[in-house]
């Protein structure tokens, strides 16, 4: 190397540094940087926050006992729900005696307490830090999943199956409220779509691993279906510490960017996210968000969504059945439909972001899958089905983080905007739970595709509404803005959040 070479680069350096520390001060951060700064949160924070994501995805096989013959097949859950799903294929069923209205309580049981810690966790997530709070939820959540591996009792499962929900029941919603502190409201859809998309196309293939697991059935005197829940939980347990020690509180604390490129992603911050972190637990904050109308709106479109969503554990395994294929090959012929989705869903958020049209495109997979319903109930030709379910999967998995995008979108400060996620989950669950019995009349479920098919209209409806109802909020916002002077209230930004007349609402 010459000895010219090193200062001229020194210089290079130099030069760039003091133009970009001239750039801080003036809060004109060039653009690359802030790019390179959100590439960086994008390879850390979402591969980290979707493995801690469980969502439903693909089914098992529900094995014939009590001298029953059923043609029914469970979806298989990621974590949580796959395991059982999987574990009822392995024989659990059967070793502990269950019959197929015990199964359904043992799904259901998990939503109580599932329910219940949805609020209360986003509200105090933010006191203890999502990056503490979010891990420790994920290792109990392990610690309960291994139990499940010990039991020898169906009341033992319940038992269990109470505790998962447990720790379970924050996670979720914190995870989108996480996410909304490091992203601008532009760029969440995106990103929720990902984590959504992203776990019900790796878990689409959990069956095939769950297989695998299973054959260990007499090691140490286990049955393969209790080998399913301690290998998993293990797993869970040990993700869990590592994402304690990678998960960056906030943009300000994440160890793997320069001090640059933190002061960017904070300068790129919404405006009403730049003093979240001193901003303080109140009730009425809390009850301010039950106070609005979209709230409600949204409410409707978030249950029906559920119902849709949870309903896919029946739709997804009755089709596939239908082919008449090995049990390997209906495991691997049920992932084109989650390959679809998860491809069609991030190119619809990119465009959900790219113009800020949230209500547009629920307006779009919405009428997909209103065609999906339609297909199943007008035919009964195989083929026909399993065309049908590429509408359901698609337009569920696409409609799901977009209304998850649009309500995190729609609400500040904080702590409403944590309640309004929180009980977003919390209706959707309840259309979990009625999902999860109004399909018993199989395998066609010509009632519960009835009432999916009412639903997806339903939804359509309430973003119709959502959108006129926002749009008219956005216009009496700018002839205010138009008529007063702004500047009195520059300093109530946080206090009067959404409801501030510089707040426009995405639609």
């Amino acid at each position: 190397m010459s000895s010219g070479s090193s200062p001229t680069s020194t210089t290079y350096l130099e030069k760039r540094d003091v133009e970009l520390a001239a750039a801080t001060q003036k809060n004109e951060i060039p653009a690359h940087v802030y790019r390179t700064a959100l590439w960086k949160v994008d390879l850390v924070v979402i591969p980290v926050v979707t493995m801690l994501c469980k969502f439903p995805v693909i089914p098992g096989k529900l094995h014939d006992y009590h001298d029953m013959t059923t043609t029914n097949f469970i979806l298989a859950y990621v974590q949580d729900r796959a395991n059982i799903g999987n574990a009822i294929v392995a024989g659990m069923t059967l070793s502990l005696r269950m019959s197929l209205h015990q199964v359904s309580v043992a799904l259901t049981v998990t939503y109580v307490p599932y329910i219940l810690m949805e609020l209360p966790c986003n509200w105090v997530m933010k006191r203890i830090g999502a990056n503490i709070t979010l891990p420790i939820m994920v290792i109990l959540w392990g610690v309960a999943c291994t139990c499940q591996g010990a039991v020898t009792s169906y009341h033992g499962l319940i038992a269990c199956r109470f505790f998962l929900g447990l720790a379970e029941g924050g996670i979720l919603p914190g995870l989108i409220l996480y996410l909304s502190s490091f992203y601008k409201r532009e760029q969440l859809n995106l990103r929720v779509a990902f984590l959504f998309t992203a776990t019900s196309l790796a878990g689409a293939f959990s069956g095939l691993l769950a297989a695998a697991i299973s054959n260990m059935n007499g090691d140490r005197g286990k049955p393969g279906w209790a080998w399913i829940f301690i290998l998993e939980g293990v797993f869970t347990v040990v993700f869990g510490i590592f994402a304690l020690f990678v998960m960056p509180r906030r943009p300000e604390d994440t160890f793997f960017l320069t001090e640059l490129e933190k002061e960017a992603l904070i300068a790129q911050r919404d405006e009403w996210a730049i003093n979240e972190e001193h901003h303080q637990f109140t009730w009425a904050e809390v009850f301010s968000t039950f106070k609005e109308p979209h709230l409600w709106i949204m409410s409707i479109g978030l249950f029906f969504g559920g119902t849709c969503l949870y309903g896919l554990i029946y739709f997804t395994p009755s089709i596939v059945q239908s082919l008449g294929h090995s049990p390997n090959r209906s495991q691997l012929l049920s992932v084109p439909p989650y390959a679809a989705a998860f491809v069609v869903s991030l190119i619809a958020a990119y465009f959900s972001d790219r113009y800020r049209a949230r209500g547009v495109v629920l307006i779009i997979f919405s009428c997909f899958m209103i065609i999906g319903y339609g297909m199943f109930l007008g035919s009964a030709k195989k083929h026909v089905d399993y065309g049908s379910l590429f509408f359901q999967v698609v337009g569920v998995y696409t409609a799901a983080p977009t209304i998850s995008a649009w309500l995190a979108n729609s609400f500040e400060p904080h702590f409403k905007r944590g309640t309004a996620i929180a009980w977003g989950y919390v209706i959707t669950n309840c259309g979990g739970i009625l999902s999860t019995w109004i399909f018993n009349d199989a395998p066609r479920y010509r009632k519960a595709t009835k009432i999916n098919l009412a639903f997806s209209v339903g939804i359509l409806v309430a973003t119709i509404v959502c959108i006129f109802y926002l749009r008219n909020e956005n216009a009496k916002k700018r002839k205010w803005r138009a008529a007063n002077d702004l500047s009195a209230l520059q300093s109530d930004t946080t206090k009067l959040g959404d409801r501030h007349p510089h707040f426009e609402y995405t639609l």
